[in-house]
């Protein structure tokens, strides 16, 4: 038996613990309150893997970063990508005061919370953060000290040895492997924390991940039928349309099944070539796509940190939001190749409003739980918008 669910995809264990959980908590509810500890112990390795995760993954990034300085395809493509990732995140803040979802959290763990105030506040708080020492900032969880100490090592690293590019390189698969060990037991975490949460909540937990599940594919189709093709028109000064289906239909299907950005390159480039792309272009604007361009995770990271404002009651101004779609942007570039990257990131946009680790850590878990479905159609967005950016500026150049 263990060897058959060790031969099953994550997924698929994920999808089965759900249903175990669910169904400890409706026929021995006495029993699902032992189980909390498998939820607990999963949350606290993810609490503390995160923030080494973040400054690591973020700093070998940019040190190692190239663009195709002798084409001059590359930047606008690049603004395109960037452009795309901060409208996905206004789409989902949008969406998310449209729709506000809530979620049952341990508030407990949030201790005093000390909501945003005033501008200046927010300002002040935000600021304080970037400077904080880096290993405090670590050890304390301060996500957007983490990031900005990361971004700027990483440029500073730029100059480096390629021997010490290599070394940080190293550290991020290192630590790669690290979080894909812990996300390995995400079954067997999810399993308690569905138990647990069932059993106190009742099945009003599954309108609950419902509503939240709605709203992020919702936002993600928006994104991919109304804001890329926007955006599109505007480069091309075409029709949009005939593009956005090749692209969804040839790259976003096989994406939404691979859940890969990276295993799609050579669907990607395949396509991009029978769409008449030049592979000067093509060759380094995909991969480059797939590592930084991730609308779908920008998505991800802002209505999961909303729907832990709404749940802890915050009140969050539009200068906040705009705020927040701008780190959901830069966190979303660091989310390629890393296992349930975009929700890992999600405590980096928490950080934005006080929100503790521990309750950022159990959004980061109630994604886990909806990502069967939430993973695979962001990643289907990512990819797609990669081929279609790509080929929409190649056309306006010709």
């Amino acid at each position: 038996m263990f060897s058959a669910l060790s031969r099953m995809s994550l997924v698929s264990r994920i999808i089965i613990a759900i249903i175990l959980g669910i169904g400890v908590a409706l026929v021995f509810p006495e029993y699902a309150p032992y189980l909390s500890l498998l939820g607990d112990l999963f949350i606290k390795a993810l609490k503390s893997v995160a923030p080494v995760l973040v400054f690591i993954l973020v700093l070998a990034s940019i040190a190692n970063f190239k663009v195709g300085q002798g084409n001059s395809r590359m930047r606008p493509i690049v603004y395109m990508y960037a452009i795309g990732m901060f409208l996905a995140a206004v789409s989902a803040v949008i969406a998310s005061i449209m729709f506000p979802s809530t979620l049952f959290l341990d508030v407990a763990a949030q201790g005093d919370l000390q909501p945003p105030g005033s501008l200046s506040e927010i300002l002040k708080n935000l600021l304080l953060s970037f400077v904080a020492n880096p290993v405090v900032a670590i050890a304390e969880a301060n996500f957007i000290g983490i990031l900005a100490w990361a971004v700027a090592l990483g440029i500073a690293f730029r100059h480096a040895s390629e021997t010490t590019k290599t070394v940080l390189n190293d550290a991020a698969n290192a630590i790669n492997h690290v979080i894909r060990l812990v996300i390995s037991f995400a079954p067997v975490g999810i399993f308690g924390l569905v138990a647990v949460t069932f059993a106190e909540a009742g099945l009003e937990t599954l309108e609950s991940y419902g509503h939240l599940l709605a709203v992020l594919l919702g936002t993600m189709a928006f994104v991919a039928l109304v804001v890329n093709p926007l955006l599109v028109a505007l480069v091309t000064r075409a029709n949009p349309y005939p593009l956005v289906f090749t692209c969804l239909r040839e790259s976003g299907i096989t994406a939404f099944f691979t859940r890969s950005s990276a295993a799609n390159i050579p669907v990607n480039l395949d396509l991009a070539k029978r769409l008449g792309v030049s592979e000067s272009t093509s060759s380094v604007a995909i991969p480059l796509g797939a590592a930084i361009n991730m609308a779908g995770a920008s998505v991800t990271i802002t209505v999961l940190s909303l729907a832990a404002v709404n749940t802890l009651g915050i009140h969050v101004d539009l200068t906040t939001m705009i705020i927040l779609s701008v780190v959901a942007t830069v966190s979303a570039c660091g989310a390629s190749g890393v296992a349930g990257g975009s929700l890992l990131l999600i405590p980096v946009a928490c950080g934005l409003f006080g929100i503790s680790s521990d309750i950022a850590m159990q959004v980061v878990a109630i994604g886990m739980v909806i990502s069967v479905l939430q993973d695979s159609t962001e990643t289907a967005l990512n990819s797609s918008t990669d081929v279609l950016f790509t080929t929409a500026v190649d056309r306006a150049s010709n």
